[in-house]
């Protein structure tokens, strides 16, 4: 049993793994043949020519990585006050005794569940009574049962940040009762979700079209309304993961270079929640894909397989969304452990458009807890 944690020693180690992975990537860059690094903020003066710093730069082709940053909702008294983002958390060095999450995404679910992990004391505040809406609903209840005995989740408009010596007081309004209640913590996090940061580029002096959300517009080869520019990652808020843009910079560059173009697959993108229980999934859930697919359904629970038997997982599951007449899987989602790692062999299948035998007649390590994918396409229905 862990009866105490060093916060600082964490910190200091997270941060020396973050520096130095930025050095080595800085180091790359500037040892790298044909590139120019200019480590300034810049942005366009039309569209071909940025400006950075007192410097002019011309380029005939344009690739935008410019990423995003959180969003801060206009509460009353926010602005008044110091508090922290899923960027500026990284920088405390005292561990808060009790803490309050304004947001129930997958950034304030995944710091809820490391505070709560490390003995703070963390309240969430969300909108939503279903954590998680683009799940699927039972992995949504199994992540808030679960997290639930660690964190308080409460359900609610916040509608007012106050600061007083030693900590802040939240002023929330329940979703049910209507009533406001005063929730006092040493410390308060926004994490309300990720914007562009296309409008720092000035991309209006380029006539680059963005959406509603100020995400710049890319077609399927990741092309910007101006051709010769192409948006990738969070700038285009298509899969806000990092594996998700490290492949669409890939594919950018091919479509640039190239006459045969290559599609970027969004519905292809896994992604997973670092919660405990973890999550991954891919593709539909089963109410999406039945709006336009004859499916089948499976499910398998870890203690299905003998490596979970053995591992005393009770609760951890998984579910496949099937094409009836093709076989194809439509989507995979699964809670518990390792499941981010799990999700993998169907990742490949997926991607690769192959069918459910591709894995079902697969040879699998016995046991293992990779038998849980297997046994969950045996189930279907």
């Amino acid at each position: 049993e862990i009866t105490r944690v060093d916060f600082r020693a964490v910190m200091d180690r997270m941060k020396n793994a973050v520096s130095s992975g930025r050095d080595r990537i800085k180091t790359a860059i500037e040892e790298t043949e044909n590139i120019d690094f200019y480590n300034k903020q810049c942005h366009f003066v039309d569209d071909h020519t940025f400006e950075a710093g007192d410097k002019k730069i011309r380029g005939k082709k344009i690739f935008i990585a410019s990423g995003a940053r959180p969003v801060i909702p206009p509460l009353k008294g926010l602005e008044n006050v110091p508090y922290l983002t899923n960027e500026s958390v990284l920088g405390l060095e005292k561990k808060p005794e009790k803490m309050i999450i304004i947001g129930g995404g997958y950034i304030g679910l995944e710091y809820a569940h490391f505070f709560s992990a490390l003995d703070t004391k963390v309240i969430m505040i969300t909108r939503s009574a279903r954590l998680l809406p683009s799940e699927e609903p039972e992995i949504s209840e199994l992540l808030k049962n679960e997290l639930g005995k660690r964190v308080e989740i409460r359900t609610g408009t916040t509608e007012e940040v106050k600061q007083f010596d030693g900590g802040y007081v939240v002023l929330v309004r329940g979703a049910g009762t209507g009533q406001t209640k005063k929730i006092s913590a040493e410390a308060v996090m926004v994490a309300t979700g990720r914007k562009s940061n296309a409008d720092l580029l000035k991309i209006e002096n380029a006539g680059i079209e963005t959406d509603k959300n100020n995400f710049i517009k890319v077609d399927g080869h990741l092309q910007a309304s101006r051709k010769h520019i192409w948006a990738v990652g969070d700038a285009n808020g298509m899969a806000m993961f990092t594996h998700a843009g490290d492949k669409q910079a890939e594919i950018a560059w091919h479509n640039a270079t190239h006459r045969k173009k290559i599609r970027m697959d969004f519905q292809s993108v896994p992604h997973a929640i670092f919660t405990h229980p973890q999550i991954a999934s891919i593709g539909l859930t089963e109410e999406k894909a039945r709006k336009s697919h004859d499916v089948l359904v499976g499910r398998a629970k870890y203690s299905d397989t003998v490596m979970g038997e053995a591992m005393m997982e009770q609760e951890g599951f998984a579910k496949a969304v099937v094409e009836k007449n093709s076989g194809r899987i439509l989507g995979f989602h699964i809670i518990g452990p390792h499941a981010a790692m799990l999700i993998q062999e169907v990742v490949n299948a997926v991607i690769n458009k192959k069918d459910i035998r591709s894995i079902t007649g697969c040879m699998h390590i016995f046991p293992a807890l990779s038998n849980l994918i297997p046994e969950t396409l045996g189930n279907l229905e």
